[in-house]
């Protein structure tokens, strides 16, 4: 059994090694070794100033203390240095195994661990401030320690010496670092987590990295050349030095730019191309970035806002098929309030024939499997003449036609529509039988006129619909074609709407409960 449980686990391992990117897996590495370029670059430069600019203006004495300070420096500092940048990435070595290895972790350690990360880039900061400002007051206190005095042009060269290299390591640093964890351990240490929701965390915000991408990009040269042009006759005897150390700290300063821009311009594509596709109404829709500066947040909100626009989507789906998509987009256009408004409707009564019979004889499976391929096609029919389907009645519905965006010819629709469904019983006929209800019959009756039509009900239960004379008609000339034996009859008042090319039959005056004087009635085509 544990062989079997060994290799499960192995089968995982690979899994998740499988699953993870090159950058990710050696995460840590990546990060580590992201600020040797910018701090061998500030090396390589500073080295280059002290052979060209101090070590000439130095005595022997002066230029042997000179290079016993830096070795000093080589051998303790900078090795402390990079002891110390390695510290937090060696204790979060065990928390990025695990996490790649898919077990799980202590959540105390892993918000520290996640803290942690967030926060390297102000570590190295730190550090490599330290390492490279410290410069500026040892070196010019060790060569005053010679007894031959020390010219105020050497020490103006060394500030201007240190300072240039560390505006260029610690801001190159800074950016790399960011930018690197952000690629590769971000996806590790933030499965589930928002970066900008940790405690503790300090990223840095979007107006502070403009300012540092100031200070690297024009305040770093202004700098440097006012060191220079401070130093006595340094822009007379060495303009060609001048020039150079401006165009070096110019050159600087549009890497990190660049690095800005890929730190800045990526979410903004990302959010921009998923607001073009929110707009054009694809809601399914996610940036999957992780930031934990202000884009973290803005990233999260902008998915939390589509994650709200799908449910309410979802919401008025869901809502649509219960009321009719027309009725739940009325309803939302009107709001929360109760009433309605006078409109010219036509309204359809349906109903299926001895439909209690069939219920004594059936089971109520075999009814509800019957009226829903009915319903089915009645629905979609009533839908495609531009009509709502208002409310289902058990074995029947109510319809209404000329709502909303309210058609002239809503009677002529109506009519088509009545016409279509008893076609559609027809082309049905196997599937009725195959639920149990050959030849199911319906009836269906029409009336146009005046009606309210809007929010009816109390505050916390409402229903839209539409009331008045014009419905209870269309009700009772449906109860008609039991009585006359006819499937599909319309009131005089919606023959009166229609082109004379529809074949229809006059029947004789009806009475019909709550009218005076008997109703003229029509029968549609041959039914």
């Amino acid at each position: 059994m544990s062989d079997i449980d060994d290799s499960l686990a192995e089968i995982d391992l690979v899994k998740n090694r499988r699953r993870w990117t090159f950058a990710q897996r050696h995460a840590l590495l990546l990060v580590g070794t992201s600020p040797i370029v910018a701090n061998i670059i500030g090396s390589i430069f500073n080295i280059w100033y002290n052979q060209t600019q101090i070590q000439p203006m130095l005595s022997q004495a002066q230029l042997e203390r000179f290079e016993a300070c830096w070795q000093v420096f080589n051998v303790i500092v900078y090795p402390l240095a990079v002891f110390c940048w390695m510290l937090p990435l060696l204790w979060l070595r065990p928390t990025h195994r695990a996490l790649m290895a898919g077990q799980s972790v202590d959540p105390a350690r892993l918000e520290r661990s996640q803290r942690y990360v967030v926060n390297l880039p102000w570590w190295i900061l730190t550090i490599s401030a330290v390492s490279w400002l410290i410069c500026v007051p040892v070196f010019p206190a060790a060569l005053s320690s010679v007894p031959e005095p020390l010219e105020m042009e050497v020490v103006w060269h060394l500030v201007t010496s240190f300072i240039t290299a560390s505006l260029i390591a610690i801001t190159q640093s800074f950016f790399a670092v960011e930018l690197v964890s952000q690629r590769a351990l971000f996806p590790v240490f933030f499965r589930k987590e928002n970066p900008a929701d940790i405690p503790g965390a300090v990223p840095l915000s979007i107006t502070a990295r403009g300012m540092m991408w100031a200070v690297s990009a024009n305040l770093s040269p202004v700098v440097i050349l006012v060191l220079l042009l401070i130093i006595p006759h340094a822009s007379r005897t060495t303009p060609l030095f001048a020039l150079a150390v401006g165009v070096v700290a110019i050159v600087f300063g549009l890497s990190t730019a660049l690095m800005l821009g890929r730190l800045v311009a990526h979410p903004v594509k990302q959010l921009r191309k998923a607001s073009i596709r929110v707009a054009e109404g694809d809601l399914n829709v996610r940036v999957n970035l992780l930031r934990a500066d202000d884009f973290g947040l803005l990233i999260e909100q902008f998915n939390a806002m589509v994650e709200g626009l799908r449910e309410r989507e979802k919401l008025q789906e869901t809502f649509g098929r219960h009321v009719g998509k027309e009725a739940a987009r009325q309803i939302l256009l009107q709001g929360d309030g109760l009433g309605g408004s006078e409109q010219m409707v036509t309204v359809m009564f349906v109903d299926v024939r001895n439909f209690t019979e069939h219920s004594a004889n059936h089971s109520p499976q075999e009814v509800v499997s019957a009226l829903n391929v009915f319903f089915r096609d009645a629905v979609d029919t009533v839908e495609t003449h531009g009509g709502m389907v208002n409310k289902f009645l058990g074995d029947g519905f109510m319809a209404l036609f000329g709502i909303g965006n309210a058609s002239e010819n809503h009677a002529q629709l109506a009519v088509e529509a009545g016409q279509a469904m008893l076609c559609c019983l027809t082309d049905a006929t196997r599937e009725l039988e195959e639920a149990g209800w050959p030849g199911l019959k319906i009836g269906i009756g029409l009336n146009s006129g005046p009606a309210i039509v809007g929010s009816i009900g109390s505050p916390k239960r409402q229903e839209y619909t539409a009331i008045g004379d014009t419905v209870n008609v269309a009700a009772r000339v449906e109860a008609l074609t039991k009585h006359v034996g006819r499937q599909f009859l319309i009131t005089q008042q919606t023959q009166a709407l229609l082109a004379d090319d529809l074949e229809l039959t006059p029947l004789p005056p009806q009475p019909v409960k709550g009218k005076g004087e008997p109703l003229e009635v029509f029968a549609v085509g041959q039914w």
